[in-house]
């Protein structure tokens, strides 16, 4: 029987990974090196929650780029429905489709859920701040998506001090 992994700890590298953003085109990890990316992983495009959390990140886009971090959304939607989402929404930072889990196994965000009684694989709503070296500086783990990017761009301060 499978069990929740472990979040990856602060400190640790950051596992690479090749991902197709929303257009289809690939976004590999090790390709950023040199700044700070945002990897935030959401249980599923166009749901209230991850809607609330991605529209956050749109709106506060010029708060990121004034920390000079690259903000990433990972789902485990196929690509067309991340496609939809970013669409629908005016989403224009990369948004990845990790159909296979992959990617969320590899940071410890894939697991067994429950909810109205049920009990499922998905995805814990997570957020890494991963250093220009390619470490895991911070790891926000559960986090809410209403508070996400005040939460975010507090670390993203602290980070920088």
């Amino acid at each position: 029987m499978r069990t929740i992994l472990s979040v990856l700890k602060e400190g640790a590298e950051a596992p690479d990974f090749t991902l197709p953003d929303q257009n289809g085109d690939p976004v590999t990890l090790a390709d950023l090196r040199g700044r700070t990316v945002v990897l935030y992983f959401y249980p599923r495009a166009d749901t209230p929650g991850c809607t609330i959390q991605a529209c956050g990140v749109r709106d506060h886009a010029g708060d990121y780029e004034a920390t000079g971090a690259t903000v990433i959304g990972v789902s485990p939607d196929p690509q067309s429905a991340v496609a939809r989402f970013a669409e629908k929404h005016s989403l224009r930072f990369p948004l990845l489709a990790d159909e296979d889990h992959a990617v969320a196994e590899a940071y410890g965000v894939w697991g067994e859920k429950h909810m109205y009684g049920k009990t499922y694989w998905g995805v814990s709503r997570s957020s890494f701040i991963i250093d220009s070296e390619g470490r895991i500086a911070k790891v926000l783990p559960k986090i809410s998506p209403k508070t996400h990017d005040g939460d975010i761009l507090a670390a993203l301060a602290v980070a920088q001090a």
